[in-house]
């Protein structure tokens, strides 16, 4: 039989949590922006590869810090679950398996930005390449990451569709939250099938994000502020999930 939180441990769960997800916040955010993001020229493989040389030992630790965001994230859903199981069990499953996906395609995807660094360290294997060839693959890895992390993104954002319903049915956590969360998966899944059916409109779409950031900080923040509400949380075990 699972062991079932009482409230005074589900605010602990709940703050453990909220410090994982400000990690991932963090790492990624600064992943993407200040060093994913500027290497790319678009349209310029030279420019790119030029980046990408200017950037290597960047480019590695941020690839490891991501991985070790990676392992905070399988951290997160396992207290995503504790704390969201009471509201409906298997739908909490499922916001796990999406996470796990999610989590598995952006640790594949890091191989494009390895064989990126690879390309441009001077390894044997790229000596195999003239140097224009050798700046196209490069580039092409860099851009491939994109892709890759637009493919991990659907699944992350039906994840927070799935977990706004979850948190806004709950009675422990704000309503509020939950529409935000809601509401940041949506702009995920706006932005990820617009790049890969529309990707002329994608710079443009791209400001939907703003929500996407909003709503995860708006669960990040109240997980390690407030935790749960401990008289909604005892509630919820009273009255069983939802069915």
């Amino acid at each position: 039989m699972e062991h079932q939180l009482d409230s005074s441990e589900a605010r602990r769960y709940a703050r453990v949590g909220g410090a994982l997800y400000l990690v991932v916040i963090v790492v990624g955010m600064a992943g993407e922006l200040l060093v994913r993001r500027p290497l790319l020229a678009d349209g310029d493989a030279a420019a790119t590869a030029a980046n990408l040389v200017s950037s290597l030992s960047l480019l590695r630790v941020a690839v490891a810090a991501e991985m070790a965001m990676i392992v905070c994230g399988v951290g997160l859903v396992v207290v995503l679950y504790a704390l969201l199981k009471p509201v409906h069990r298997y739908l909490a499953l499922f916001v796990v398996f999406l996470n796990l996906i999610t989590l598995a395609l952006e640790a594949g995807g890091k191989m494009t930005l390895i064989a990126a660094a690879t390309l441009m360290s001077g390894s044997a294997l790229a000596g195999a390449f003239e140097p224009s060839r050798i700046d196209a693959l490069a580039a092409f890895a860099v851009s491939l990451h994109a892709y890759g992390f637009a493919l991990s993104l659907i699944f992350f954002g039906a994840e927070c569709l799935v977990i706004g319903y979850l948190i806004y049915r709950s009675g422990f956590l704000p309503r509020t939250v939950g529409v935000l969360m809601a509401l940041a998966g949506t702009a995920y899944l706006v932005n990820s099938f617009t790049l890969l059916l529309a990707p002329s409109l994608a710079p443009s779409v791209s400001i939907l994000l703003v929500l996407s950031f909003v709503g995860e900080s708006s669960l990040c923040v109240w997980l390690l502020a407030k935790g749960v509400n401990a008289g909604g949380w005892d509630r919820r075990l009273a009255s069983g999930s939802i069915r």
